[in-house]
């Protein structure tokens, strides 16, 4: 059965930047292991595959695949899908318009807003289906260093340290000193599999970071190396930018109210990215968070499976 495509450039407003993005539509006769051959076959950071909506009152379900294997939620394949879907449903509209859809992704119900305007970019926003928690494991730092080929104390800055959070994705947050620690850690995967705890069944992500960046609007430079998803480096991940926020609020001790950040990735790779988050804090607690992004289409076709 021949099925449409397309791919979109995530978390950026410049074709081939940000995270590249696969989605598969009409999907709904696709069988688990033919989901994940494809995911292989297109061998990007994600591919979505598109389903009817569990709840008729939402846009649509999301299956959301690396090429090595299924995760419950993930950043830009929501920023991305929920773009593309409103662009498709809208494209001859021709004029700016702002929408709310929710997407069913294993995770739970995503509400997004997009904004659609003429000759411009797409943007999309997103709740966290679940606030950032952190897991306590024990950690070694010098073991971290040894797996990231820097010094130890090159590990930390202010009061940030080495913790494990999740929004529905675990991630092992590193602070580094600086942006020039970060451009030259070398990541070793057989030592980050020795060093690193297991949860949930599975080894947390790296999700190395530091304050400032290269653009001059970043509040912090990121580097994501996934494990046990076929990818080596990631240039944009939502899902860790989702779990740095309970990082944020617990070592930056954030004040009641409305915070804003723009998270760099991906400069190392030639895939600069820029995503956004909003944290609203209130008595001490995150109360709600979001992460957004622009989007752009770079490939459509047909899938002749």
């Amino acid at each position: 059965m021949a099925r449409s495509y397309s791919v979109y450039d995530v978390f950026t407003d410049t074709r081939l930047g940000g995270n590249p993005l696969a989605i598969i539509y009409d999907a709904e006769d696709l069988s688990d292991e033919a989901m994940q051959a494809i995911a292989r076959e297109m061998n990007l950071s994600e591919t979505v595959f598109v389903l009817p909506p569990q709840n008729p009152a939402h846009t649509a379900s999301l299956r959301i695949f690396t090429p090595g294997r299924e995760l419950p939620f993930a950043g830009h394949p929501t920023v991305g899908t929920a773009i593309a879907l409103a662009e498709k449903a809208h494209a001859s509209h021709g004029g700016d318009i702002d929408l709310v859809s929710v997407l069913d992704e294993r995770v739970g119900p995503v509400r997004c807003a997009i904004r659609l305007r003429q000759n411009k970019p797409s943007f999309a926003e997103f709740d966290l289906p679940r606030k950032s928690q952190q897991i306590l494991l024990p950690l070694d730092k010098a073991d971290i260093a040894n797996a990231l080929s820097l010094k130890i104390t090159e590990i930390g800055f202010e009061n940030h340290v080495p913790s494990i959070w999740s929004a529905g994705v675990p991630f092992l947050l590193v602070p580094v000193h600086d942006v020039g620690a970060a451009e030259r850690m070398e990541f070793d995967a057989q030592l980050w599999e020795k060093t690193v705890p297991f949860v949930d069944g599975a080894l947390a992500s790296a999700f190395i970071y530091c304050r400032g960046g290269v653009n001059h609007v970043a509040k912090f430079h990121a580097r994501v190396f996934p494990v046990g998803m076929g990818i080596v480096e990631d240039p944009a991940t939502g899902s860790a930018a989702a779990a740095m926020s309970g990082a944020i609020n617990q070592f930056d001790a954030l004040p009641d109210g409305h915070h804003p950040f723009i998270i760099e990735q991906g400069i190392e790779m030639g895939r600069p990215s820029l995503i956004h988050l909003h944290v609203d804090v209130d008595g001490g607690q995150i109360a709600n968070a979001r992460i957004g992004g622009q989007a752009v289409r770079i490939a459509s076709g047909i899938l002749e499976l």
